[in-house]
């Protein structure tokens, strides 16, 4: 059985090559294996995700679920993976939460009243039912969260690219989240700042710096003391800026 997610050698570059935000990551998630991705605002954390989903120009291989991406395989990977944006307006295009989700396996070929009975069952799992019918732009921002990770998780894909699923949910909404989680067979790549969230989830911890892995570890406290580090160090710098 192929792995569920497969980086080698992967860089991506800004500013016409002139900024590495990702500087040669090699990474592999088993098939089931749920991975908190972690680092500070600016590490590569989206962007890592977003290449794996083919939304960025990459050189080094990605691999899916035992399909290599290129630009001649990006439709055939989309469809093995969900993906949640980070600001989840970037993922919702129709004026109502029930069209919106349902569209999710409407593209993959799925008669519409099936994709809209499914979408409506997956609404009222994550506590949202009943804003089916609602326009996503008159929701709250965790509302919307939700819709997105609706669409995410509707078609049951075998990998799930989450980036900051947690994000604006209260600590209620984040354990219903991650119950919801738990329940996934899907293997799981987890962009998060939440450490109580990604500990509560996951059992593999990928910390990023400037666009490289440097550590991966089954013990949640090595992400506590590195973030801890970093952030004494930002906050000489400022003070030596002062």
């Amino acid at each position: 059985m192929s792995d569920a997610l497969v980086y080698c050698d992967v860089s991506v570059f800004y500013r016409g090559g002139s900024v590495a935000a990702l500087r040669g990551v090699s990474l592999k998630i088993a098939q089931g294996e749920r991975v908190a991705l972690m680092g500070l605002n600016g590490s590569g954390k989206t962007t890592l995700l977003s290449a794996a989903a083919g939304l960025l120009r990459f050189t080094g291989k990605i691999q899916v679920c035992g399909l290599a991406l290129s630009r001649a395989t990006e439709r055939a990977v989309r469809d093995k993976l969900g993906f949640l944006f980070g600001v989840p307006d970037h993922q919702i295009l129709f004026p109502n939460v029930l069209d919106d989700v349902a569209f999710s396996l409407e593209r993959r070929g799925v008669q519409r009243a099936c994709a809209r009975e499914r979408a409506a069952v997956i609404l009222a799992t994550l506590g949202i039912g009943a804003l089916a019918q609602c326009s996503p732009h008159h929701l709250s921002q965790g509302q919307r969260q939700r819709v997105a990770l609706a669409g995410a998780l509707l078609s049951e894909p075998p990998l799930l690219l989450l980036d900051e699923p947690s994000a604006s949910l209260d600590p209620v909404g984040k354990e219903e989240l991650a119950a919801l989680l738990d329940q996934q067979a899907a293997s799981m790549l987890i962009a998060t700042h939440d450490l109580a969230f990604a500990v509560r989830v996951c059992h593999r911890f990928v910390i990023l710096d400037r666009g490289a892995v440097v550590e991966d570890s089954s013990d949640p406290t090595a992400v506590a003391r590195y973030e801890s580090v970093k952030i004494a160090a930002a906050k000489k710098h400022q003070a030596d800026l002062d």
